[in-house]
């Protein structure tokens, strides 16, 4: 039976179709690939023309590398795919798909899949371009793990994130104002666009430590070389935002469903 449902929820033909979906989306190469790498190589360029110490050098490249790394499922997942999505659902596939035995279950399992695994394939792209351009610390086994823990779940909340706002707007032009300024947003209470937490006003500062890329962005080279941390506070910035990607997508599928009825 536990086969049967689950060859049912998840299909190689339609992991495939949402896979070619994704990968055909400009905005994932240029927003979540290009703008990543780009970013990274400049802001390191900068530190080295700063920093004359090459033990704090290479400590400050692997810090500011791996803060930005965590724009690419911001890029790849919230940005692109509430832009696919909102684009589906103004020409009615979603309904289309349903007249096919796809319901939105099922969609949105292989949506997952396939928008993870195309997250995979940048952060192997990003990192094989690190390796190559850039004098990143090796990362304690521990580290490593807890980067990609942390870089998949915030994946996963940002799906969550797109598909509601993206079912409750429904059309392209309104999501994606909505998104990129979320996105902008959350870049900058992170500390990614040239202005550090501690610059920020205390105010604002408590609206940052909310963000689990404010931690990622601050904290996460500590993590990586094995250092002390508290991970209390990104811990609970996580369950923050995970609880609020949630609760807005259960309220989008159970506005959308009463709409239906």
């Amino acid at each position: 039976m536990n086969n049967q449902v689950k060859r049912k929820m998840i299909s190689p033909s339609l992991l495939l179709f949402e896979f070619r979906n994704v990968t055909g989306n400009p905005y994932v190469h240029i927003f979540g690939i290009g703008m990543p790498v780009l970013l990274a190589v400049i802001l390191t360029k900068v530190l080295a023309s700063q920093i004359s110490d090459a033990a704090i050098l290479s400590t400050a490249v692997t810090a500011v590398f791996l803060g930005v790394g965590a724009m690419i499922p911001l890029a790849v997942i919230f940005i692109g795919y509430a832009a696919t999505y909102s684009q589906e659902l103004e020409k009615g596939i979603p309904q289309r798909l349903e007249l096919f035995g796809i319901d939105a279950g099922m969609t949105i399992i292989n949506r997952i899949i396939s928008e993870i695994a195309f997250l995979v394939c940048s952060f192997a792209v990003y990192f094989i371009v690190g390796a190559i351009a850039l004098d990143i610390k090796a990362p304690t086994v521990t580290g490593l793990i807890w980067y990609i823990v942390c870089i998949m779940v915030l994946g996963i909340i940002s799906f969550a994130l797109a598909h509601a706002i993206a079912l409750f707007f429904k059309k392209f032009g309104i999501v994606y104002s909505i998104v990129m300024m979320l996105y902008f947003s959350i870049m900058i209470l992170s500390g990614m666009m040239g202005i550090t937490y501690e610059m920020l006003p205390s105010a604002v500062q408590a609206v940052s430590r909310l963000l689990p890329t404010m931690y990622i962005q601050r904290d996460f080279a500590d993590i990586w070389l094995g250092k002390g941390y508290n991970y209390m506070p990104m811990l609970q910035a996580y369950l923050f935002t995970g609880a609020l990607s949630g609760i807005l997508l259960l309220l989008s599928l159970k506005r959308n469903a009463r709409k239906k009825a």
